[in-house]
């Protein structure tokens, strides 16, 4: 399967370049320039990263620093209902 179309680089190929010893989306387009162009795969080759053990993406990084909880690490619990927020007239001065 492509992971960039721009540059007809398969999953393979990023593949290849992870078991080579790249650990990042920017060494990885280094070696196949996946992820140079439009940049739509990038999303991709991260995920392919932290399926292998390399780093993880920033927005995870950044969400553990925050102290956030990992979406897919919590179940998700059944929605409540929400009841509808009240708005207070304005008052002209």
């Amino acid at each position: 399967m492509y992971v960039c179309m721009c540059h007809a680089v398969t999953e393979d190929q990023v593949k290849k370049a992870i078991d080579a010893g790249a650990d990042t989306p920017r060494q990885i387009a280094r070696g196949c320039k996946a992820g140079t162009d439009c940049g739509s795969c990038v999303r991709r080759i991260q995920a392919l990263l932290g399926e292998h053990g390399a780093r993880p993406c920033p927005t995870a990084r950044l969400a553990a620093k925050l102290g956030l909880a990992d979406p897919e690490a919590q179940a998700a619990p059944a929605a409540a209902p929400v009841a509808p927020a009240t708005v207070a007239p304005l008052r002209a001065a």
